[in-house]
C-alpha cells in the first residue's frame, strides 16, 4: 500500500531518473510566458502555417507618398510633351498625321497613369502604363517620305529629269502644268502647292524661274518638308543655270541635289 501511494507522488525528476515517461501539462493549460493571466488573447498561427510578415507590418507611408509624387511628376512631363507637340505642328516640323497619332498616344498614356494612381496611389503600379520610346516609333511610322521627283521645263512642259519612283502618267501631268502656268499669278505666285492624290499620296508643285519640280510624297508632308524641297529646287536651278538655258538640255549634265533629301529607297 505504501509503495503504491509513494508512486502517485513521484516528481518528474524521479520519473526521468527511473526511465519512466513524464506526463506534462498540455500547452493549452500553460499560460504564455510573460503574459499575465486575464490579458488579451495573443495571435497564434495555425499549426503548420508560416507567419506572414505582412500581417504585422504596417504600410510604408513614405514609400506610398513617393510613388504618388513620381506619378504626378510623370503626368506633368506628359503635359509638357503635348505642349511641345502642338508647337512642333504649328511650326511645320511634323505633319498632320504625326500630330494626331502622337496626341492620341499621349492622351491614352495619361488616362492609364491617372487610373493606376486612383486605384493604387500608394504603389508604383502606375509605371505599368509608361510607354516611353513608343512616340519615336509613331513619328517614324507617320513621317511623310518623298517617293519620287520629276522636273519639267516651264517654256515647253517637256520633262528633263526624274528621280526615284515617280510613276504618274506624263499625259496627265502636262495638262496640269499648263493649267498652273495659265494661273501663275494666283497659284505659282503663292509659292509651293500640294494636294492629295490617289492612295493617300500627295503631289507637290514647286515653281521655279526656269523649271517646275513635282514631288510625290507618301502622305501629307509637313510644311517644313515643303520649304526644304523648295530650297533644294532653288539650288538646283542656280547650279544648273548654264545647262537649263540651252535650247536642248542634256539630262546627264545636270546636278540633282534632290537625290540626297528624304528619298524613299525601294
Amino acid at each position: 500500500m505504501f509503495k503504491r501511494f509513494r508512486n502517485l507522488f513521484k516528481t518528474e525528476e524521479t520519473h526521468a531518473a527511473e526511465g519512466l515517461p513524464v506526463e506534462r501539462e498540455s500547452p493549452a493549460d500553460v499560460p504564455a510566458q510573460g503574459v499575465p493571466s486575464g490579458s488579451e488573447e495573443r495571435y497564434v498561427p495555425e499549426p503548420g502555417r508560416k507567419l506572414d510578415v505582412q500581417e504585422f507590418t504596417p504600410p510604408d507611408t513614405a514609400t506610398g507618398e513617393k510613388a504618388a509624387e513620381e506619378g504626378e511628376a510623370y503626368l506633368r512631363r506628359l503635359q509638357s510633351k503635348v505642349n511641345n507637340l502642338a508647337s512642333e505642328f504649328a511650326n511645320g516640323r511634323i505633319n498632320r498625321a504625326q500630330f494626331q497619332e502622337l496626341f492620341n498616344h499621349y492622351q491614352r498614356e495619361r488616362t492609364a497613369v491617372e487610373t493606376w494612381l486612383a486605384v493604387s496611389p500608394e504603389s508604383d503600379d502606375w509605371q505599368k502604363a509608361r510607354t516611353e520610346g513608343r512616340s519615336m516609333v509613331i513619328r517614324r511610322k507617320h513621317k511623310s517620305q518623298v517617293m519620287g521627283y520629276a522636273i519639267y521645263r516651264n517654256d515647253s512642259g517637256i520633262p528633263i529629269a526624274t528621280i526615284g519612283n515617280f510613276d504618274l502618267d506624263t499625259s496627265l501631268i502636262v495638262p496640269m502644268l499648263s493649267s498652273y502656268r495659265s494661273a501663275t499669278a494666283e497659284i505659282f505666285g503663292a509659292g509651293i502647292q500640294s494636294s492629295q492624290i490617289e492612295n493617300g499620296s500627295w503631289l507637290c508643285f514647286v515653281p521655279g524661274e526656269l523649271t517646275t519640280l513635282l514631288a510625290i510624297f507618301s502622305s501629307e508632308p509637313a510644311r517644313q518638308q515643303l520649304m526644304t524641297i523648295e530650297e533644294i529646287h532653288r539650288v538646283f536651278e542656280s547650279a544648273n543655270r548654264p545647262v537649263l538655258t540651252r535650247d536642248v538640255i542634256d539630262p546627264n549634265a545636270l546636278f540633282l541635289p534632290h537625290q540626297s533629301y528624304n528619298l524613299h529607297r525601294q
